[in-house]
């Protein structure tokens, strides 16, 4: 079976897609910033720009995946540095290795977030376009947002864009996955929402209309060696559920999950959050529609379409 190497592999979306690559047989060597004479790890150094030149070598697919925790500590100054140059720099290094070691990679396969769209568009505005996107969701080909996200994930997939390139022997496939919020028991956005469900509080954020475009860990494991195995598919894709939520949609579903009609619905005010999350908490509190279609139309089956099946099988 073919090789695919990983880069932040160690992760919540990279332990779920090594298992499911592995799985099927595959073998998969993971791209670690700690040295490991383990067998199916290999080191890179992203700021001293080195990398296993082996690792390279022997990879059929590349699956990207590296990049500083978003939500995992508040946005200073040099947090957002970090968060971006985590992302681009550790592409420039991919795109840098590939033009120097032979190979023979097939695709990249990277991760990139919904956060390259801004919140949904007022339904009462004048632009038709943007009533568009109140029904149908954003779709790929909408531009990036200039704001701290949206400039990231440019930056991002700008990053990333070289190995596509006819130069240096490259000109490889390349998909991006634009990720939305991740469903999974194991960490991540789920794991903040169950905290006060600990106390059978449903724990609405805001006024909680806000939309929440999510995908099962799951189905976005599924998704990347979908990417691997169809080449079809390049460019940008929107890595979301074909069913976005409301937060308290979200949140009373997980309760009714855990406890059917036993808790309680609890609101935190949005100053709360501006004051414990700083700017982050203007994602917390936006919307954000976005439309799975074009996975959808380029043949992904999702297992876990639906909210209320996704939660009620994570065996949370």
């Amino acid at each position: 079976m073919p090789s695919v190497l990983i880069t932040g592999g160690t992760g919540l979306v990279g332990t779920a897609v090594k298992t499911l690559l592995e799985a099927k047989g595959y073998e998969v060597v993971l791209l670690s910033r700690s040295k490991s004479s383990v067998k199916g790890h290999a080191h890179w150094d992203i700021n001293a720009g080195t990398i296993d030149s082996n690792a390279i070598a022997e990879a059929d697919y590349i699956i990207h995946l590296a990049g500083a925790g978003v939500a995992d500590k508040r946005w200073s100054e040099s947090r957002k540095q970090e968060i971006l140059d985590s992302r681009t720099k550790s592409s420039a290094l991919l795109v840098k290795a590939l033009q120097e070691t032979p190979n023979k990679v097939k695709a990249v396969i990277s991760a990139s977030a919904i956060g390259w769209y801004g919140p949904d568009q007022n339904s009462h505005s004048n632009n038709a376009h943007n009533k568009d996107l109140v029904t149908k969701g954003f779709v790929e080909t909408d531009p990036s947002y200039p704001d701290f996200l949206g400039t990231t994930c440019a930056a991002w997939e700008a990053s990333i864009a070289p190995v596509t390139a006819n130069t240096n022997g490259l000109q490889k496939r390349l998909v991006c996955l634009r990720t939305g919020i991740v469903l999974s028991k194991q960490g991540g956005a789920l794991k903040e929402f169950l905290k006060p469900l600990a106390v059978r509080m449903a724990a609405v954020l805001g006024n909680g209309q806000q939309m929440i475009s999510w995908i099962d860990v799951r189905d976005l494991a599924k998704m990347f060696v979908y990417a691997i195995e169809h080449e079809n598919l390049s460019g940008s894709y929107n890595a979301v559920a074909p069913s976005p939520v409301s937060n308290k949609t979200l949140t009373q579903t997980l309760a009714n999950v855990l406890y059917g009609k036993f808790y309680i619905t609890t609101y935190v005010p949005s100053f709360v959050l501006k004051i414990m999350l700083g700017e982050m908490s203007i994602e917390v509190l936006k919307s954000t529609t976005v439309s799975a279609q074009k996975i959808q139309d380029a043949g992904f089956v999702f297992d876990y379409p639906e909210i209320t099946k996704s939660l009620s099988t994570l065996d949370l």
